[in-house]
């Protein structure tokens, strides 16, 4: 019985990509994309599930009152997809507790650096990498983790390193982290998840 996943997304949507590109060449083959939902009517991620033949639906945070408002519509859009397996793949936005809770090791986002660090609050985006950069490290690289309360901060199930070379920019490292490690991790832990194999710790 192949796990339903349902995407969260807010902009190009290119480790939504990888996970439909991961569909197709059998990496993922535990579980099947059923819906993408983004937080932003113009998010590209949108156009590529549309031509995957996937259902899209667009809830933006800014339509509701309250967090809490939106995060219950949130719920109610994953429940209507009767969701296995929520993926964040570039979703701006922290998930709510409520929404956290309801899915107990069955949310899992990918982060551009090797967790514990350059993560947590007001880390997303370039910023990582223009920390790392600023901090002068050789080597970073992407986690894929389960989402609890913390940001950033549930448990790891996968890692993949990436070397920092000499002239790097935070656009041109960037590129690489998600092309050598969020591209390829994303999917695999993807599918570790499906299959309930990642040991509770």
């Amino acid at each position: 019985m192949l796990k339903r996943i349902v995407v969260l997304v807010s902009g190009g949507g290119s480790n939504l990509q990888a996970l439909i590109d991961a569909q197709h060449s059998g990496v993922l083959k535990s579980g099947g994309i059923v819906r993408v939902i983004s937080s932003k009517p113009d998010a590209f991620a949108l156009t590529r599930a549309a031509r995957a033949g996937i259902e899209t639906q667009v809830l933006c945070p800014g339509d509701y009152e309250t967090r809490a408002a939106f995060d219950t519509a949130l719920l109610a859009a994953l429940a209507d997809a009767r969701a296995d397996l929520v993926v964040l793949a570039g979703f701006l936005y922290v998930l709510g507790p409520q929404v956290v809770k309801a899915y107990p090791r069955r949310i899992i986002n990918v982060h551009p650096s090797l967790i514990p660090s350059f993560c947590g609050d007001g880390f997303y985006g370039l910023r990582v990498h223009r920390a790392a950069l600023d901090y002068g490290v050789k080597v970073t690289g992407a986690t894929v983790h389960f989402v609890n309360e913390i940001t950033d901060g549930g448990q790891i199930i996968l890692q993949k390193a990436v070397d920092v070379l000499e002239g790097d920019t935070p656009e041109i490292l960037q590129k690489r982290v998600m092309e050598q490690a969020e591209w390829v991790l994303l999917p695999q832990a993807a599918e570790l998840v499906c299959q309930d194999a990642v040991e509770e710790r």
